[in-house]
């Protein structure tokens, strides 16, 4: 299969994806995992998890991360980028799989029950036997990331691929996840995430707990791109990731551009493309599919 039919199967059926490149840590008590990341993990449940950020001490961040809290003293960093982070590093200790996509719930239901995905709210997680099982995911989907001992990875992996083959479940690589988190509007670590942008020019403060403000020199966007010329007149644009959207059947992108840019109005690339800022996400604007019902 294409990179694109991968990312159809996903949108209409569920796509199978290895994220075991992740990193992982654990902290055994709350005070360290506070000093890491952006969040106030003591308002999390057990069974919780957040989205978060690590901030370099002048505001930029340095990646993006969810907080697993796995009890009321252990808690799980995940990021896409293997470093201890204060924790411990168990990364490799586990296989990471998503599955993904409006089938997900159905195929998940044939290895852990139906009443334990019913249950299984979104950005919560829970341990079946060998395997972690967190509902989220980076497609803009229903989906689910699971967690099984690295060394069992081949056979989960073929009982995934058994289970869900009926539902229409397609093993899928980088490029579809990439494409699929583009339309969704997520961010990606050495892409929109470069190490200069501050969560304001993220659209993520809503992460940052404390009480901080940040400057807003530049804006990530939507683009709609186009072929046509710019013109030298319109401002400028910056693209940080761009697909041809297998879902819209049009190139879009992320970016940045200025932050007074609205909706709609033109901005010219390096390229000497042209583009239309575009709200994001692409995709579900009211991202309500990864919330909907999994059966």
């Amino acid at each position: 299969m294409s990179a694109a039919d991968e990312h159809l199967a996903t949108r209409r059926a569920a796509g199978l994806f290895d994220f075991s490149f992740m990193g992982l840590c654990e902290f055994e008590n709350l005070a360290s995992i506070q000093r890491v990341q952006t969040r106030n993990v003591e308002k999390l449940e057990r069974g919780q998890i957040a989205y978060t950020l690590l901030l370099a001490e002048d505001g930029a961040v340095l990646i993006d991360a969810t907080v697993w809290r796995i009890d009321a003293e252990r808690f799980w960093l995940f990021t896409g980028k293997r470093s201890a982070h204060g924790g411990r590093d168990r990364s490799g200790e586990y296989a990471i799989f998503a599955l993904q996509g409006p089938a997900s719930g159905r195929i998940l239901s044939r290895l852990i029950g139906r009443e334990a995905v019913l249950s299984l709210r979104h950005f919560h997680l829970a341990t079946f036997g060998a395997m972690t099982v967190g509902r989220l995911g980076y497609s803009g989907e229903l989906g689910y990331e699971l967690l099984v001992p690295a060394a069992d990875a081949d056979r989960w992996r073929q009982k995934l691929l058994e289970e869900g083959t009926s539902e229409g479940l397609r093993e899928c690589g980088w490029p579809a996840a990439d494409s699929l988190r583009i339309e969704a509007g997520y961010v990606l670590f050495d892409r929109e995430i470069d190490g200069r942008a501050n969560p304001r020019e993220l659209g993520l403060e809503r992460l940052v707990d404390a009480n901080r403000s940040f400057e807003l020199a530049r804006r990530l966007v939507g683009l709609d791109i186009a072929l046509d010329s710019a013109s030298a007149d319109w401002p400028a644009a910056h693209v940080t990731s761009e697909c041809l959207s297998p879902t819209l059947g049009k190139p879009i992108a992320l970016g940045y551009a200025d932050p007074r840019a609205s909706p709609g109005a033109r901005v010219r690339l390096p390229d000497g493309r042209t583009a239309r800022i575009a709200s994001l996400p692409f995709y579900d604007p009211r991202r309500a599919r990864p919330r909907t019902a999994p059966l």
